[in-house]
């Protein structure tokens, strides 16, 4: 999520008044602001660029456009010296043609460096002419404003032509009116049969509304009146609420209707999330950088490796310092995800994007309700497909590679520290494929925060890899542990607050990085300085649970959450765990107390950049109580606060791509910009939008244009230029992925019977490299359980070298228990005891804490 500089991308980023409709003009006729727009003297007051042949006849101007170029700017033709008033509102006309689906991007702008524009367009043009109009408010005086249509980029030569030109001022001022759809909100893709299923009315009635669901036929399934609820502050709406939760026969294409408007379909489903837990994950596939994307792996999306060294890319596998603070080594930091749209690849914002895609492994393994089969190998769609390592660990692989590859080589001045980040010299424009940049690129100075991500994710990276990789596993936290030595050294060193090229990242506040990493470390082994550390700090017992929610640059609960689940013997994990039920108690009032089921209520009502994110991060931590509790409150929260991402909120829109009527198409990307470029796709399957962003100092032009006096829900434009509410990152889309499985795991959410079983497990001795285990297996039910078979996981690496009155099978971290004949039978209220002696590659091997019996969790 590069939080940029409220300025000008660069010549292709900074578009004005791009969703506007054009209105009437004036009845007095303002003066024409074009010379020779209807080409009456040939090409008098008209420029081409060199190579392009330009000529004028019968009122046409037409370029022979050449071949062979890389980007749209390659060829250019215009008009210089354009007068604009500030505050002056400006009609922009042109009829064109030219060759079929075309993109062509007409520019009214600055014509120097950094050439910001005060319009910025691309239509698709067609071998008829067709006019295009908008509308713009100049932002400021010119009288050497440029007209351009940057018309280069293509492989075959072609012609293009204008027929007319007009820029004329007196417009009335564009507004912007979102199309919001039926005033009946709800989840667009479903809701599970036995789970909460609540709507949302916008509507002018004081007094509660008759509803009624109708199911695929138009048969009235359900009916009851709604709820009042007066105005909702964050969209400036009077909305009533209703609950339909009563309704739980499974269908699609359900229909709620009420004060005379209907919504859009829905269904109640078991499983609903089980694609969007994939396709959530198979984003990252497509992100990867220095590998080619196979079309057969991610059909539609095939492309180019990207900085991989092949021309016109410079390549990351041979990177150097920035110039304005050099060094004398270079590495190769290819590989990785890209963050963002953009090309850049950022340590912080990766850290904690692939520590929650390892923490949806670990979840999987840990939680009561988690199912280690939904995240096993063979289940997404990537080249390691059937290796013998879970795909998401693969996936997490592919970023933490690039994560050790950032750090200082040993030797090096600030040796153990990681570069904050490495992407282009300058922004690239948009569209502009990953393979076809060719920018230099440049190592970023090595910063505190960064070097304490590397050290929480390597230390997370040994835990979950070490039954697969130990070699892997041993790399991982060789480097966190120097990265945590590093960053003690240097606890001070912050990354820049600004730059070109890439997102800065910056933050001056790291208590919350070195309180995560020593959780992670803790856990990863037992080591007693992390403790010391992460028991000492004041985050420890402090408010890390904010109504602001948590993300890159708040840290701090994502050790409170790992202190709270990965099995450990913290002496005060009974209070760490009573902390987040604490937290989760707040986030359930406010989904309770907001009409959308809004889990996010951010100090002074502001809505931050990629509140998305933050709302599904709120729904971590109540989803983290549910997994701890057992309290079916905190998932049904979990629940109605997915309402709100899939449909169920103040603009009727689906925030992720190809899920509901009204989803999210057009997300900021460089290279999923079919917006621009016809021939481009839009973002996957399963991408996440920042969302409603009214943090008016973040807002890029568009939104400047076009959401003034927004209410906070209504900060939002589907617009590939608005990348302050509409940008896709990696750390926005692995909370979605972390959220969405969570949800798939509880099946149809039918309360959990009370458990019948009890395991005991008992390490009676341990030495270096090993220890030795008796586990106890109660049957509290009434009847016996034959055949009978016990299963957890492993939550350090740890494996079994022999076991006795049992058949026990390993696979990965994954153990699977089965009696003998002679002890296959536990009578009601009897239990079976068998034992094993285990390997581990430290002396801290903390016990399981989830056992199943027969697929049923004990308690």
């Amino acid at each position: 999520m590069p939080l940029r500089n409220a300025v000008a991308l660069c010549a292709a980023a900074t578009l004005t008044a791009g969703l506007l409709i054009p209105s009437p003009a004036h009845a007095d006729d303002p003066p024409e602001q074009i010379t020779n727009g209807d080409f009456s003297q040939g090409t008098v007051g008209w420029w081409a660029s060199p190579g392009a042949d330009m000529n004028a006849e019968e009122g046409v101007l037409c370029v022979d456009v050449p071949g062979g170029t890389g980007d749209p700017w390659d060829v250019i033709v215009g008009q210089d010296d354009v007068s604009l008033v500030a505050g002056e509102s400006y009609s922009f006309s042109f009829t064109a043609s030219g060759l079929d689906g075309r993109p062509v991007r007409s520019l009214v702008q600055e014509p120097v460096d950094p050439w910001s524009t005060e319009l910025d367009e691309r239509p698709v043009l067609s071998s008829e002419p067709a006019t295009h109009e908008y509308v713009f408010t100049a932002s400021a005086d010119r009288d050497d404003a440029q007209v351009a249509f940057q018309i280069g980029g293509s492989e075959q030569g072609w012609a293009f032509c204008l027929h007319e030109v007009s820029l004329i001022g007196g417009a009335e001022p564009p507004v912007y009116e979102p199309d919001t759809g039926p005033r009946v909100r709800v989840n667009q893709v479903a809701y599970l049969p036995e789970g909460p299923k609540g709507a949302t009315v916008v509507t002018d009635a004081t007094e509660a509304l008759p509803w009624e669901v109708a199911d695929a036929d138009g048969s009235v399934v359900a009916e009851g009146t709604s709820t009042p609820r007066g105005t909702d502050a964050t969209s400036g709406q009077n909305v009533h609420t209703i609950d339909f939760g009563n309704l739980s026969t499974e269908g699609e294409d359900y229909t709620l209707t009420s004060d005379g408007e209907t919504s859009h379909p829905f269904g109640i489903t078991a499983e609903p999330y089980a694609a969007l837990a994939t396709d959530s994950l198979n984003f990252y596939y497509t992100q990867r950088s220095g590998i080619e994307i196979l079309d057969e792996i991610a059909p539609g999306y095939g492309r180019a490796a990207g900085h991989a060294g092949v021309e016109p890319n410079q390549g990351d596998t041979e990177v150097t310092c920035h110039p304005d603070t050099p060094c004398d080594y270079a590495l190769d930091v290819s590989g990785g995800w890209y963050d963002a749209g953009d090309h850049g690849k950022y340590v912080v914002n990766g850290g904690i994007s692939v520590h929650q895609l390892m923490s949806v492994y670990e979840r999987a393994h840990t939680a009561p309700t988690g199912d280690p089969g939904r995240v096993g190998d063979g289940t997404l769609a990537v080249p390691e497909n059937d290796n013998g390592t879970p795909d998401v660990l693969d996936e997490a692989r592919w970023q933490m590679e690039f994560l050790l590859s950032m750090q200082v080589p040993e030797g090096e001045e600030l040796a153990g520290m990681a570069h904050h980040k490495i992407h282009d010299l300058e922004w690239t424009g948009l569209p502009m494929m990953p393979a076809d940049d060719p920018q230099p690129r440049y190592l970023h100075p090595p910063s505190t925060a960064a070097t304490l991500n590397l050290a929480a994710t390597g230390a997370q990276c040994s835990r979950v890899f070490a039954p697969y990789d130990s070699g892997f596993a041993d790399t991982c936290l060789a480097a966190a542990e120097t990265a945590w030595a590093s960053a003690a050294a240097e606890p001070e060193r912050y990354a820049a607050p600004s730059g070109a090229g890439g997102g800065p990242y910056d933050d001056d506040n790291v208590a919350d990085e070195f309180y995560w990493a020593a959780a992670e470390l803790y856990l990863a082994t037992g080591g007693a300085k992390y403790e010391e550390a992460l028991t000492s700090s004041p985050l420890h017992t402090g408010e890390v649970f904010t109504a602001d929610g948590f993300d890159w640059r708040w840290t701090a609960p994502l050790g409170r959450l790992q202190l709270a689940t990965v099995p450990n013997g913290l002496a005060d994990r009974d209070s760490v765990r009573a902390s987040v039920l604490e937290a989760a108690d707040q986030y359930l009032e406010n989904v309770r107390e907001h009409p959308y089921g809004l889990a996010y209520s951010p100090a002074g009502g502001v809505f931050a950049w990629g509140s998305n994110n933050l709302v599904l991060n709120n729904m971590v931590v109540l989803a983290t109580a549910y997994d701890i509790s057992g309290d079916d409150r905190y998932r049904d929260a979990v629940l109605e606060g997915m309402d709100y991402v899939l449909g169920r909120n103040a603009l009727n829109q689906s925030y992720v791509t190809g899920y509901g009527t009204n989803d999210a198409v057009n997300q900021h990307s460089r290279w999923y910009a079919h917006q621009l470029d016809p021939a481009l796709p839009n973002p996957p399957r399963g991408t996440l939008s920042g969302g409603p962003n009214s943090d008016t100092g973040t807002w890029d032009p568009v939104s400047r244009a076009n959401l003034e006096g927004c209410a906070p829900q209504f900060c939002y434009i589907d617009h590939i230029d608005a990348w302050a509410t509409n940008e896709l990152t990696i750390n926005w889309n692995s909370t979605l992925a972390w959220v969405s499985g969570f949800i798939t795991d509880q099946g149809t959410a039918t309360a959990a019977a009370p458990s019948t079983c009890e395991v005991e497990y008992t390490t009676h001795g341990a030495w270096p490299g090993g220890f030795n285990t008796q586990v106890t297996v109660r049957n509290n039910g009434a009847e016996p359980v034959s055949g009978w078979g016990v299963d957890w996981s492993f939550p350090a690496g740890q494996t079994v070298s022999h076991s006795w009155s049992s058949e026990l099978v390993q696979a990965g971290r994954a153990v699977s228990v089965s009696g003998l004949d002679w002890n296959s039978v536990i009578p009601a209220g009897g239990e079976v005891t068998f034992g094993f002696v285990g390997r581990s590659a430290s002396e801290h091997s903390p016990s399981p804490e989830r056992f199943a019996l027969n697929g049923t969790v004990c308690g």
